[in-house]
């Protein structure tokens, strides 16, 4: 089959309509039928809606002759929403005010993310790592720079962190370490296969996997150890985790005054010293 175009998503689907199975046909009929709606779901959410399995959707999204379903995503986006929509998390119109769109958005994402966070879970998180005395941020693309952040906010607390921009760095520093590590893997999709082979091989070597994705139910998520989940207010097809990215900042933040509380006026000194170096450097 000739390989699809990136606006030919729904016409395919029509064409096809013969060569389909009963549960094929079921897909198509659906997207059809809510091609927008059909944009924004994972994988595992849109089968569960359409009451298919996985695997029956992944051949669905071949026969159609796409090479995975995020592929079929983006042909599927080009189409069903409207132009107007590919450019933020939500519709924006020419004359919409830029500021209010922007803020309005990171903060549905933040109100939500907080409504999530399970304070417990957090507060474990930060004694594993005060325990361990290390912790490795993982992060590709966007989620880079939310790793970077990490590394930034959590220095200042005296623990040891690792972090590396280049991806075989992070696959060479994964295969190193061992039960007694943490690695906080971040990824907005919790689909990227790059962002998957680094958490599996985290994972192999016994560390302790901590993962902060948008999606609870994708194949990142059900590798972790421990799960907190960063709200966005679009799709993680068009926004490109603009407001998710800011959650995700917050609740790095948020890591870093429980870990604070923790050490106590031992981290209160590690924050003087930090100071101090800096200060030096200032006119």
């Amino acid at each position: 089959m000739e390989k699809p175009k990136s606006s030919n998503c729904l016409y395919l689907i029509h064409s096809l309509m013969e060569d389909f199975s009963d549960r094929e046909r079921r897909i198509a009929d659906y997207i059809l039928a809510n091609p927008a709606k059909a944009v924004h779901p994972s994988i595992e959410e849109l089968s569960e809606s359409i009451g298919v399995s996985v695997s029956t959707l992944v051949r669905f999204v071949k026969k159609l002759g796409f090479k995975g379903y995020q592929q079929f995503r983006i042909s599927l986006a080009s189409e069903a929403l409207a132009p107007e929509a590919k450019i933020y998390e939500t519709i924006v119109d020419r004359n919409d005010d830029p500021v209010q769109i922007a803020f309005s958005s990171a903060q549905k994402a933040l109100e939500l993310t907080s409504s999530m966070i399970d304070r417990s879970a957090l507060a474990a998180l930060a004694s594993r790592i005060i325990e361990a005395g290390c912790v490795h941020l993982f992060g590709l693309g966007g989620s880079a720079i939310v790793a970077k952040d990490a590394v930034h906010k959590l220095i200042r607390t005296g623990i040891h962190c690792v972090n590396a921009e280049d991806y075989h760095l992070q696959l060479m520093i994964a295969s190193q370490l061992g039960e007694k590590d943490t690695a906080i893997v971040i990824s907005h999709t919790g689909v990227n296969k790059d962002t998957l082979r680094i958490a599996e091989i985290a994972k192999n070597a016994g560390a302790f996997l901590c993962v902060i994705t948008t999606y609870p139910r994708s194949p990142l998520a059900r590798m972790s150890d421990r799960l907190f989940i960063s709200a966005s207010s679009g799709s993680s097809l068009i926004s490109e985790a603009f407001s998710a990215r800011i959650a995700q900042l917050a609740m790095i933040d948020s890591l870093y005054i429980a870990i604070m509380e923790q050490l106590g006026e031992c981290g209160i000194q590690k924050v003087e010293k930090m100071r101090a170096a800096i200060a030096k450097r200032r006119m």
